[in-house]
């Protein structure tokens, strides 16, 4: 048994006495009102995590000066006393469960939302973008810093008094104070400019007002990008510099990365090890020896506690890691380690959904952020039976959900092994967070009593029928989408052959590894062809080319994908044939359409990697026997329609609302509108 203590001891800083090592980091989330308070389901989704055990909350960024400092489609507001009751009703639901509570206080800049700016021009220290082709912002009056500094401590002041323990600056991540220290955003030329002393004044400028509102025992904490990852911008080695200028009445360092255009490395993309960052928090704390948060990453329990025993840092950030895992203190505590959500950081719910989609955010691992296993409270009045086909992540959740509300359920798998299409790609070897996912699921659907799995097994209507099914899921995923081009099937049917599809990599990792004199053709510039352009560029083939009918690569994937995958592409040399269709294929050349122009691309190994379509070959025949046999039938994941793994997770839990449906039926009366946290 690992030894996890060192993530379980208190620790005092000043009057506080944070109750372990894990902090939860303010990450948003899109839960505010446009008018920026608290909904039900915003104070519930931060409860799980209290109620989870994690020891320091630092609640979402909060705007102190709006419109200007505004940032995310909805952001709670700090700027009026009116906030203050929504604030103490929060930090009130916190501590009944002996979480410390901070929030972190901030003004977005050059980096305001400008849906909410009503036609005024972002401010800044300059007038630079925060991120390349956003919104140009005016340089900022000497009066406005000051007018801001003071915003800064009235928004103090009203976080003292609504209740929270402690208050976080935020001076990275490319928003206001943070272009003011960077030399790649600050290119002003009066005090707040030039040295490294003029560009943290601001800065200090906001920590003394704020302890001039706060009083000397109330905890500052200060959180900034360590390192900016771009060229131009402040290094480690600059940071440690500009904090010898903050020190002074701070209590504790956030130490985080990264600013607008390296957002993978901020919110870090998905190949990036636990606590990659580490270095970065013990630079920090070797220096100041000073209480010091890491992030990076973080999943691994035995990686935080070796983190915190060797003294590279006081505590852990896990912000994903707790919006899959509310209850981790807990887990981790009882050591259920086996019974861990991991976050598999594909920063789909929780990025994509937030910063690109203007969504609330969402896990792909946890399909209820909010209510967590509320679920579990509906069980079932009488026997039902629930048969799902499919045992991929879609299939596995859907029959844990059914069992773990008191049904029978029978599961029946085609290939010899679980987890699906997550499983496969989890081998890519920058993929291998993935395989967490069905990891987790098959070790949930193991303790349950009332699973039958059937392996190696192709379901038939005849077969289902035999369980007397109340009851029947079809997750039966997706394939490889081969269009009919002329010479595709044909070279894809040959033993040997030089032609293949994204399945023919995963399937065969062996025999694609000696490359260094291998020239490499992708056909299809989605998530399917650049996972291929990825493992083949990043193992040293000697050329490496991607071919996309349309004007740009990636557009299926998140955001945060979409900007490590580019950058991968870049430092690769990977070469790009876009508005470039495929007419033909030879068996070691590509016959492809270019600007009205027929050219011939040349190849060691071609792969044809045009996407996924849903294996629904069967469907009709389930439904018809249904429909025979009276017992209801429903499609969910890829095999409804090639998707996200989010979207296949959320609808195996989305069984409980056809549970209740058979269950309203099958009584004398029908009993409407249940929730699915009470009996029917």
């Amino acid at each position: 048994m690992s030894d996890f203590s060192s993530i379980f001891q208190p620790i005092t800083i000043k009057r506080n006495t944070i109750k372990n090592r894990i902090v939860m980091p303010p990450i948003g989330t899109n839960f505010a009102t446009l008018s920026g308070e608290f909904v039900d389901d915003h104070i519930q989704y931060y409860e799980q995590r209290a109620k989870g055990g994690t020891g320091l909350i630092i609640l979402e960024n909060v705007c102190i000066d709006y419109p200007y400092g505004t940032n995310g489609t909805t952001q709670l507001r700090i700027d009026n006393d009116q906030y203050i009751p929504g604030l103490f009703r929060f930090t009130e639901r916190m501590h009944k469960h002996g979480a410390t509570v901070a929030v972190q206080i901030n003004h977005a800049g050059a980096s305001a939302y400008f849906g909410r700016l009503n036609g005024l021009q972002p401010i800044s220290a300059s007038n630079i973008p925060s991120k390349t082709g956003g919104n140009a912002p005016r340089p900022m009056s000497v009066d406005e810093i000051y007018y801001v500094v003071k915003q800064y401590g009235l928004a103090a002041s009203r976080v003292q008094r609504a209740g929270f323990d402690a208050v976080e600056i935020h001076a990275g991540h490319s928003y206001l104070l943070s272009q003011f220290l960077s030399p790649l955003f600050n290119k002003r030329t009066d005090e707040f400019g030039g040295s490294v002393e003029n560009r943290a004044r601001i800065v200090r400028m906001v920590i003394d007002e704020i302890r001039k509102h706060v009083g000397p025992n109330f905890l500052i904490m200060l959180r900034f990008s360590a390192d900016d990852f771009i060229e131009g911008g402040n290094s480690l080695e600059d940071t440690l510099e500009i904090l010898e200028y903050l020190n002074e009445g701070v209590d504790i360092f956030d130490v985080s990365a990264a600013q607008n255009d390296t957002l993978f490395m901020q919110i870090d993309q998905m190949n990036l090890p636990d606590g990659w960052r580490s270095y970065m928090a013990k630079a920090v704390k070797d220096k100041f020896n000073k209480p010091t948060i890491a992030s990076g990453n973080f999943r691994d329990p035995k990686i935080i506690a070796d983190t915190i025993a060797n003294g590279v840092a006081d505590f852990v950030v896990m912000g994903r890691g707790l919006i899959a895992e509310p209850y981790w203190v807990e887990k981790v505590k009882n050591n259920e380690i086996d019974t861990l959500r991991r976050c598999i950081s594909c920063n789909i719910g929780c990025a994509d959904h937030r910063i690109a989609k203007s969504k609330p955010i969402r896990c792909t691992v946890n399909p209820d952020i909010i209510s967590y296993e509320d679920y579990k409270r509906y069980q079932i009045t009488a026997p039902l039976n629930v048969v799902v086909i499919g045992g991929g992540t879609a299939g596995l959740e859907a029959a844990a959900t059914a069992a773990e509300v008191g049904c029978n359920v029978t599961l029946y798998e085609e290939k010899s092994f679980l987890g699906g299409l997550s499983s496969i790609i989890s081998r890519f070897p920058y993929k291998r967070r993935i395989a967490d996912l069905p990891k987790f699921l098959i070790n949930r659907i193991n303790k349950l009593d009332n699973v039958t799995i059937h392996l190696n097994t192709k379901a038939t209507p005849e077969m289902v029928a035999s369980h007397h099914p109340d009851l029947v899921v079809a997750a039966t995923g997706a394939k490889a989408l081969l269009p009919p081009i002329k010479g595709l099937h044909e070279q894809l049917a040959k033993e040997k052959r030089n032609v293949f599809s994204i399945f023919d990599l995963m399937d065969n990792f062996e025999y694609f590894t000696d490359i260094s004199d291998k020239k490499i053709v992708v056909i299809g510039g989605g998530a399917v062809g650049l996972d291929v352009v990825e493992y083949f560029s990043e193992n040293k083939a000697k050329s490496t080319t991607i071919v996309e009918m349309q004007t740009a690569l990636a557009k299926d994937l998140d955001m945060i994908g979409r900007l490590s995958m580019m950058r991968m592409i870049d430092d690769n040399h990977v070469n790009v044939m876009l508005e470039t269709t495929l007419q033909e294929v030879k068996e070691n050349r590509f016959i492809v359409s270019r600007n009205g122009q027929i050219e011939e691309l040349d190849f060691d190994y071609g792969f044809v990697c045009l996407g996924l379509t849903p294996v629904s070959e069967f469907t009709e025949q389930f439904r018809q026997h249904a429909d025979k046999n009276h017992y209801q039938f429903q499609q969910i994941g890829d095999c409804k329609q090639a998707r996200k793994l989010i979207d296949g997770m959320r609808e195996g839990r989305d069984v409980i609302a056809a549970i209740q449906s058979i269950e309203r039926r099958s009584r004398a009366h029908n009993i409407r509108g249940v929730d699915v946290n009470y009996a029917i």
